[in-house]
């Protein structure tokens, strides 16, 4: 066995995430190497100092962002050959499993986790009571594994939202009911589906006063990946630009530094009643000198011709 390698896996051994066989061999490789020894003894002690420091909690928005950044890679990847290993060389991925704890308790989880999810439905189905969603907002968030579809009665303020946790579930209210207003918030910030975003946040800007709301629009523009999702949310703002300085400051990053052309034309069109702000006149400056697209840099020039100068 080559140092090269235990180095490259002394954290694994470290962590105790090595398959048995492979440490086995690299705690063999150790007994007669005191080089990779000393490299052992170094890892152990950064792991210590790291167990030292305190942890610090992510924030809501990073998590979520996280989240919608790995269910889109999810979406786009290609497949893997696992799928292929497990129906066509199953013996082989069976010594995996048995050489690999963490990922044989992985599967027990994940196995009692859905018998249990099916001893509930099946609870649930022959006591014929209905599912709720519960009122705790975190709690609620906690237990929404996806949100299915989302859809408006015509003509109506009723709103239909179907919501996986282990099984699909379904809530049904108006726009102004708690339980509704909590799965689309949820729904703009966490679905892998940018349909469901776009509902989401369609629904939502019909009310734009509410805080929580408007925190949500301010993040979907800001972080979602989709441009419609972002418009939406842009149409959604358009007139808080004037009184609120957190919707302004949002809508003046998306026209600096949003890659769709069509929100940032959509947002530099929502600053015109507040292009006199400094704020604004600042970056109208900056895009007119040397914006990539012409037309910003021609509207922004035309915008700031317009305004009266400084005494």
């Amino acid at each position: 066995m080559k140092c090269d390698w235990v180095k490259e896996n002394i954290f694994l051994y470290a962590y105790n995430e090595l398959a048995d066989d492979a440490r086995y061999e690299l705690e063999q490789h150790l007994a007669r190497c005191p080089e990779c020894t000393a490299e052992l003894k170094a890892t152990r002690k950064f792991h210590s100092i790291l167990a030292e420091l305190p942890l610090e909690e992510p924030t809501p928005n990073l998590l979520a962002a996280s989240r919608m950044r790995l269910q889109e890679s999810l979406e786009t990847a290609e497949q893997s050959g696992f799928w292929r290993r497990l129906l066509f060389d199953p013996a082989q991925w069976l010594r995996q499993v048995r050489f690999a704890p963490a990922l044989a308790s992985v599967i027990f989880i994940v196995g009692f986790t859905a018998g249990i999810g099916a001893t509930y439905k099946v609870l649930s189905n022959s006591g014929g009571a209905a599912a709720v969603i519960p009122s705790s907002g975190q709690s609620a968030q906690a237990s929404i594994a996806g949100i299915q579809s989302i859809s408006q009665e015509p003509g109506s303020n009723q709103i239909s939202i179907k919501y996986n946790t282990v099984s699909t579930q379904e809530a049904q209210g108006s726009l102004n009911d708690q339980r509704i207003q909590q799965l689309l918030l949820f729904a703009a910030r966490n679905n892998y589906n940018s349909g469901v975003r776009m509902d989401s946040v369609d629904l939502l800007t019909q009310q734009p006063n509410d805080t929580r709301v408007r925190e949500a629009l301010i993040y979907a523009l800001r972080y979602d990946s989709n441009p419609g999702v972002r418009l939406k949310a842009l149409d959604g703002l358009g007139a808080y630009v004037k009184g609120d300085s957190r919707v302004r400051d949002a809508v003046l990053e998306a026209l600096m530094n949003d890659s769709n052309p069509g929100v940032r034309t959509e947002a530099l069109h929502l600053l015109e009643p507040v292009r006199a702000d400094s704020s604004v006149r600042a970056v109208l400056q900056r895009l007119a000198e040397n914006d990539q697209n012409a037309y910003i840099r021609s509207q922004a020039r035309r915008t700031l011709a317009e305004l009266p100068e400084f005494d």
